[in-house]
């Protein structure tokens, strides 16, 4: 990347079709943490694959993905939202389906600046709440939705039968 570390570059704008595998060569990224035991790597992002590659067939009308570009014309990041009702209130909201940033622009506050530029996408959309899912251990995304003042309100629990 040719932008400083003090002073990164980056270009936000909509995803399209000829960014599909430049956005899928990042998602497996989803899977960069300590997952839990009986967890599958490749079950954490291929959900978002198959989505991604909907939304940008024109096949999910009521999701977007935006990417952030670096001064070499790589894709730095992604965001992939779906609107949708809110789980208790049913008014309108979007859905955080995948944030993610490469390896190499992490550090230099996308995961920021990705997230403002979602809730101003939303916010225009008519959404009046972002929801995502994370899991407990991955302590890099939720330092990052708790920076963003996200409610950690409900508990997803499972237990495993054998």
């Amino acid at each position: 990347m040719s932008a400083t570390s003090s002073s990164p570059r980056f270009t936000m704008r909509n995803a399209i079709r000829t960014d599909l595998p430049r956005i899928l060569a990042l998602l497996p990224l989803l899977a960069d943490f300590n997952i839990p035991k009986n967890r599958n790597a490749d079950d954490l992002w291929s959900a978002d694959a198959r989505l991604a590659a909907d939304i940008l067939s024109d096949k999910a009308a009521s999701a977007f993905i935006d990417v952030a570009e670096d001064s070499d014309g790589d894709i730095a990041g992604v965001i992939m939202v779906s609107l949708r009702k809110e789980l208790l209130s049913h008014a309108p909201s979007a859905h955080l389906e995948a944030i993610v940033v490469s390896p190499n622009a992490r550090g230099r506050g996308l995961g920021k600046r990705l997230m403002h530029h979602c809730e101003q996408r939303i916010r225009a959309m008519g959404a009046l709440s972002l929801t995502l899912h994370v899991f407990a251990n991955n302590e890099r995304a939720r330092a990052l939705y708790a920076s963003e003042t996200f409610d950690e309100e409900l508990i997803r629990a499972i237990k495993w039968l054998d």
